[in-house]
């Protein structure tokens, strides 16, 4: 299907322009033009490396899904073992994406698949905002011109909607990457559905995906819908119907993803080192203003091109306010530049936000950065006109063939007024290639004696890895250009050091961890050190091999199963101070001696301890006779001895999917300080195995989200054909000449009927 055909309804004529190239589809050439210069400026990223940013964790994550496809489990309701001490990651965090690069993974390879997704989702981008430009009433040509400006966004944050985001060089928000390319259509058939009753099943699907691939993404996804149903008073009631009945849809679509977020939040940790940040809080409108005004938000480091585009598309807005893709525009810009003024402008009324404690307010910068493409894209149009007419007006008694070049030259014109943007980005890309390729050579060499190292691990059945945290020199002991603390997730390594990367209830302790302290090598169950060579273990440990610049040793008694004590007085926490209330106790002696508090979390009542306060322990609670461990399934099976009545302590972090039996008898778990998994057992030789088992609840909100795209669609019919009946219009789209109707891309014969071409959106 062409994109042009979601242009107006066939019963509305629409409004004629004078478009800048006769026949606008040569405005499809920008948009080839911007999707082929990200396909050769991107190239590098089709090379699978260990990547240095969280675009480690997500290729794990990929990885992870495969294998737990070819299993035939649901990744959802699985455990993903390998960072914060395990966590419900798919379930916790926005993975959408990361279950359908696994499923590609099983035909082509995870690594390459990861890599294909990131280059050609970020290679086509423009097609996306070139359909939702199509779809929010643009022309061909302010849409294509959107469409060319989308590359080149740069901020000075470098979390947006700009290359640098998703790169090697950058921060690796894939996830945010795939909700990219949904959200944009997700606003276009969101507006057509609340102003026009069509396509509501589209915007329920969008708005859905756009959930499940970022759940920041889906708020501006989803917020957006009664900012377009209030664009107007004209006609409000029906557009507020409208708006209710897509909402509802697009909610139900994404019930698969927000009611498991929602029912398991208390066990999904805060960060609290970020809490009373920038990161967090965003920056107030004073800031975030200024940045949007001198440029920093989409021209960082440059000419303030696409600053100025988006101007003149503001202006345009402003003064065609009657027009409806003026006002839902303006509308999406001003929603997302409150959202992204945070938490210093909005106070108080940022409680009212579902799940505000969760948000990360700065990242609404992308929505900013979206709407400002649109607007870019018309103040681009808008120039492109003036160039018309200016060459038009030169050659005009010129030879025909020199005539027939306009079009081209106006194209060149365009692609000319972006070139301060266009080389900049070009140098960044060619950038990231080079240290892609360093990369790649440091695979080879250094990252093949960590592979071996990493084989030794596992020959000797696995368990943690700890080569440092960000903290202290785990970050100058690299593999290249990647800390190896990071190269282990690269690897599939179970890591402590790569912290504050899940939500799991562990992530915020795992900061606390002390590398001099022998204890909480046994609180965190580090089996193993991966060290520069040359640098003594900080706790006793024993070589186990060298390789060039890497030295492992292993704690043989330091597994994932240990039987202790649990002492009082229990400690109170919630998740949003779980860190904070429990480094006392890793910075103690108590866990290196066996003896554990309880902890009372979110106000419910804490475990009774086994050992009386204050009461001395004789000797340790018992022993680990052997130990059977599958961490990818949610596995662990152990035979004990205890001396006394103990509890036998799983180091993986706390969550209420697991469960626990005693010889084969259903026990109940408690959670044992930081946050990890107990089982009280009684004095004797016993058989306990821990599972974990997810939430359980996906097939009846997997059929809701289905019906979600039948109550948006099925609603918005029968509403229109009410209204039909009630001899209403069949469509909301305005008449020509009205200010409202989607500017044509064809030069029209003149007509009885007068239309102001200066009610049209610009017209490229």
């Amino acid at each position: 299907m062409d994109p042009s055909d979601v242009g107006p309804p066939p019963d509305v004529p629409p409004v004629t322009t004078a478009p800048l190239v006769a026949g606008g589809r040569l405005a499809l050439v920008l948009v080839g033009g911007a999707v082929a210069f990200n396909l050769v400026a991107l190239a590098p990223e089709l090379t699978p490396v260990a990547y240095l940013n969280d675009s480690a964790v997500h290729a794990e994550m990929v990885r992870s899904a495969a294998a737990l496809l070819r299993a035939g489990r649901w990744p959802w309701t699985s455990w993903f073992p390998y960072l914060g001490l395990g966590s419900p990651q798919f379930l916790h965090y926005q993975s959408l994406g990361a279950v359908i690069t696994g499923a590609l993974g099983l035909v082509v390879g995870t690594d390459r698949a990861f890599a294909l997704s990131l280059y050609l989702l970020l290679s086509t981008w423009p097609i996306s905002i070139y359909v939702a430009a199509r779809l929010l009433r643009l022309g061909r040509w302010p849409a294509a011109c959107a469409a060319a400006c989308s590359p080149f966004v740069v901020s000075l944050l470098g979390i947006g909607y700009e290359q640098v985001s998703y790169l090697f060089i950058g921060f690796g928000l894939w996830s945010q990457l795939w909700a990219m390319w949904t959200l944009p259509l997700a606003w276009g058939f969101g507006f057509r559905a609340v102003r026009e009753g069509r396509f509501g099943g589209w915007a329920a699907l969008f708005i859905g995906l756009t959930c499940g691939f970022h759940f920041m993404t889906g708020y501006l996804a989803l917020l957006v819908v009664p900012v377009f149903a209030l664009a107007s008073v004209s006609g409000l009631p029906r557009h507020l119907a409208r708006g209710v009945i897509v909402g509802v849809g697009g909610a139900l679509a994404a019930a698969w993803v927000i009611v498991p977020l929602l029912a398991l939040r208390p066990y999904a940790s805060t960060n609290e080192f970020l809490a009373k940040g920038p990161d967090v809080n965003s920056y107030g409108a004073r800031d975030a203003l200024g940045w949007l005004a001198g440029g920093r938000l989409l021209d960082a480091g440059r000419l303030p091109v696409l600053t100025v585009l988006a101007a003149v598309g503001l202006v345009w807005c402003a003064r065609h306010w009657k027009r409806d893709e003026a006002r839902c525009l303006l509308g999406a810009l001003v929603l997302s530049l409150v959202l992204f003024f945070g938490r210093p402008t909005l106070g108080a009324l940022e409680n009212l936000l579902p799940g505000h404690a969760d948000l990360f307010m700065r990242r609404f910068l992308m929505g900013v950065q979206l709407a400002c493409v649109f607007l870019a894209g018309i103040g681009l149009a808008a120039l492109g006109a003036v160039l018309r007419r200016v060459l038009g007006a030169l050659v005009r008694r010129a030879p025909a063939g020199a005539r027939a070049a306009v079009p081209l030259l106006a194209c060149a014109g365009i692609v000319g007024v972006l070139a301060p943007a266009w080389r900049q980005v070009a140098a960044r890309d060619a950038l990231n290639g080079r240290y892609i390729a360093a990369q790649k050579n440091a695979d080879k060499s250094a990252g093949a004696e960590v592979r071996a190292l990493v084989a030794l691990v596992r020959r000797r059945g696995g368990g943690r890895v700890y080569a440092g945290m960000p903290t202290n020199w785990g970050l100058s002991f690299v593999v290249g250009a990647v800390p190896v603390f990071r190269y282990l997730a690269n690897l599939d390594v179970d890591v402590v050091g790569f912290t504050l990367r899940t939500a799991s209830l562990m992530t915020n302790p795992e900061v606390e961890f002390d590398q001099q302290n022998p204890g909480d090598y046994a609180a965190f169950a580090v089996r193993f050190l991966l060290l520069p060579v040359g640098m003594a273990p900080p706790v006793p440990a024993t070589l186990v091999a060298e390789e060039g610049h890497y030295a492992l040793y292993e704690r043989p008694g330091d597994r994932y199963v240990a039987v202790v004590d649990t002492v009082g007085p229990p400690i109170v926490a919630n998740r949003g101070d779980l860190g904070h209330a429990t480094a006392s106790f890793l910075a103690s002696a108590l866990p290196d001696e066996g003896r554990y508090p309880t902890v009372a979390y979110e106000g419910a009542p804490a475990a009774a301890p086994t050992l009386p306060t204050g009461a001395p322990a004789s000797g340790p609670a018992g022993t680990v006779l052997a130990e059977s461990d599958r961490p990818a399934l949610g596995v662990f099976s152990t035979r004990v001895r205890l001396a006394r009545r103990g509890v036998v302590l799983l180091s993986s972090s706390f969550d209420p999917g697991w469960h626990a039996t005693v010889d084969g008898r259903n026990a109940p778990v408690e959670m044992v300080a930081p946050a990890l998994v107990g089982v009280l057992v009684p004095a004797g030789t016993h058989r306990v195995v821990f599972t974990y088992r997810g939430y359980a609840h996906y097939p009846p909100l997997v059929a809701a989200s289905a019906l979600g795209l039948g109550v948006s669609a099925g609603g918005l019919a029968l509403l229109e054909r009410r209204r039909r009946r009630a001899g209403a219009p069949a469509t909301d789209a305005p008449p020509p000449g009205a200010g409202g109707g989607a500017p044509s891309t064809t030069r029209s014969r003149p007509t009885t009927t007068t239309t102001s071409s200066s009610t049209c959106a610009p017209e490229a």
